[in-house]
């Protein structure tokens, strides 16, 4: 069974690959649920990674409608990530009536070929994820990210469960979203799922040695658990 962890910062995806992830998702700003990496990120990244790394394709954070500058800059990202040699990428368009933008979908599936392409968590914002799930398909994407349509997949299984039962092996379902040691192994095995994905998260304080005290935010980096990653893969695969 696949573990693939989503990181957002080149010392996350460093720590997550040493813990033996087997894919990591690149993507940069965490709070905003991940946008694209930089291209600095993106070459460094590569230069410095073996295993299999999806970068995100998403000009910014909200919702999943682009305007035609940014699908034009979405094309150009997909095409800098098949020139640095990665073996796939992340997208997610929809409509505004929240059905799947298939054409935009397609065009850039076209355009990553043979690159795999994920289908990410903007699927939990369709109307019908029943029927997104077969305009992705036609798309030709290879998998789905999805928490069921739920904060957390672990509350939205069910729907989980069905979709993978509906995929019938024409396109990889894969949880994620809190997705954790604690619930992994239950999640895979009622679901039937064989990819699952984490984002191990962990905060780490800031090592600077003095702050400003006027200013009140905290400086902490979004990193991995390196520790809970090997738990994972662990029950995964014993």
């Amino acid at each position: 069974m696949l573990l693939e962890i989503a990181v957002f910062n080149l010392q996350s995806a460093l720590l997550a690959a040493s813990a033996g992830a087997n894919r990591l998702e690149l993507c940069e700003n965490a709070y905003e649920g991940g946008t694209t990496p930089s291209y600095g990120t993106l070459k460094t990244v590569r230069q410095k990674i073996d295993i299999p790394v999806f970068p995100i394709i998403r000009p910014h954070g909200g919702d999943f409608l682009y305007s035609d500058d940014e699908f034009a800059t979405m094309q150009q990202d997909v095409l800098l990530c098949k020139q640095l040699g990665y073996e796939g990428v992340v997208i997610g368009l929809l409509n505004a009536d929240a059905t799947v933008d298939t054409e935009r979908t397609t065009k850039l599936v076209q355009l990553a070929y043979p690159l795999e392409v994920t289908f990410h968590r903007a699927f939990d914002r369709t109307a019908d994820p029943l029927q997104a799930l077969e305009n992705i398909v036609q798309c030709g994407c290879q998998r789905i990210l999805t928490s069921g349509q739920k904060p957390h997949a672990v509350d939205g299984q069910d729907l989980i469960k069905r979709l993978i039962e509906q995929a019938d092996d024409r396109i990889i379902v894969m949880p994620g979203s809190g997705v954790r040691s604690n619930n992994i192994k239950a999640l895979a095995t009622y679901t039937g799922a064989t990819e699952l994905h984490s984002s191990a998260r962990k905060m780490l304080a800031s090592a600077m040695g003095i702050t400003q005290p006027t200013m009140n935010e905290l400086l902490e980096t979004v990193s991995v658990d390196v520790e809970e990653i090997k738990a994972m893969l662990q029950l995964l695969n014993p």
